[in-house]
């Protein structure tokens, strides 16, 4: 395996690994990573991350924030991110449902946005469980 990767949340390190690529959820699309990939810094959405090892996908949900390629090393700084094997497939199932319907509901700006991320990491945190 060649890149070194490292996820990290405000207060505590989720992973530290070593991989064969990955691909992230950046602002503008998906960007993969491979071996050698010029050095960047991107800022991350919330969406699924996805490391290859040993030719195995992993997915993780993460929760928006950055991410930091330099020399083969990737760091990943992010609000919260929740391996998928961590995820239980019918908690997620019911977050979904339950976010789903307080964004029916929601009637100010505010309670809409804040409906909307509720629901959208509900949407990723059942992508990555359901992906195991």
């Amino acid at each position: 395996m060649s890149l070194q990767i490292r996820i990290i949340t405000p207060d505590r390190v989720v992973w530290k690994t070593e991989a064969d690529e990955l691909i992230l959820p950046t602002s503008t699309g998906l960007m993969g990573v491979l071996k050698d990939h010029i050095s960047s810094l991107t800022a991350l959405e919330i969406g699924l991350l996805k490391v290859k090892q040993k030719n195995k996908w992993t997915p993780i949900a993460l929760m928006g924030g950055f991410a930091l390629v330099e020399k083969n090393t990737i760091t990943i700084l992010v609000n919260d991110a929740k391996k998928g094997e961590e995820i239980n497939l019918q908690e997620a199932e019911q977050l979904l449902e339950k976010t789903k319907n307080e964004l029916e509901i929601a009637e100010s700006l505010k309670d809409q946005i804040e409906a909307k991320l509720a629901y959208k990491r509900a949407e990723i945190c059942l992508k990555a469980a359901q992906e195991v």
